[in-house]
């Protein structure tokens, strides 16, 4: 069994009022055995989508490389923005050795409620996929559940939107399409998607996520 660690601590920038929640990046990152258009940061795999969508919502002239250069550009915009980054997976073990939600096995969570104490200015956590099985949404459900805790509903529309409480305190969560190549299948099925692309075919995928993703960041 290959043992897929997180290689990266979580990212709290001062004041942080936005946390993004995933689950891990592709097990090359564990190993370090990155390619050159690979970031050395939280979603810097050159496969993803969450940094070219950023990119485009906020002209951000992003490097991708594998620089340190690059990898303080993300850490940047975070900071300015107040957005911290924690995945809710520490790790986990994979006969494949890929980067499917659905290989994960004997998987250990990070103590999401212990950070979101910690951190108290955070209202908003920003999940990078939905409640499907070993999604953030559906960890964050279990670890919740640990907590005695569970989600309620704010909005069932796509992108679906919950809340939850800590003492007196309201988090809400925002479930995003997620940045994956492996979501533009779903995207495709969406009705939003098929008015915008009959009056504009050159939209895509892409476009659509900036759309969302605009506005809960």
């Amino acid at each position: 069994m290959f043992q897929h660690i997180h290689p990266y601590e979580p990212f709290f920038p001062v004041g942080a009022t936005k946390l993004i929640v995933g689950t891990l990046p592709p097990p090359r990152f564990t190993v370090g055995e990155l390619n050159e258009k690979d970031v050395d940061f939280c979603y810097g795999s050159s496969n993803g989508l969450l940094w070219p969508v950023l990119d485009k919502i906020f002209d951000l002239h992003l490097k991708y490389e594998t620089t340190n250069e690059a990898a303080n550009q993300r850490r940047g915009f975070l900071t300015s923005r107040g957005i911290g980054v924690c995945d809710i997976v520490h790790s986990c073990e994979r006969s494949k050795i890929d980067a499917s939600d659905l290989g994960m096995q004997n998987i250990k969570l990070r103590d999401m409620i212990g950070y979101l104490q910690q951190y108290p200015k955070i209202d908003t956590l920003i999940f990078t996929g939905g409640n499907s099985k070993n999604g953030p949404e559906y960890f964050f459900r279990k670890h919740l559940k640990s907590y005695d805790k569970k989600l309620e509903v704010v909005s069932n529309d796509v992108p679906r939107i919950h809340k939850f409480y800590i003492e007196d305190r309201i988090i809400k969560t925002v479930s995003l399409t997620a940045p994956s190549g492996a979501a533009n299948r779903a995207i495709g099925s969406m009705q939003e998607y098929k008015n915008r692309k009959n009056k504009d075919a050159k939209f895509n995928t892409l476009d659509f996520r900036v759309l969302q993703y605009r506005k809960f960041f």
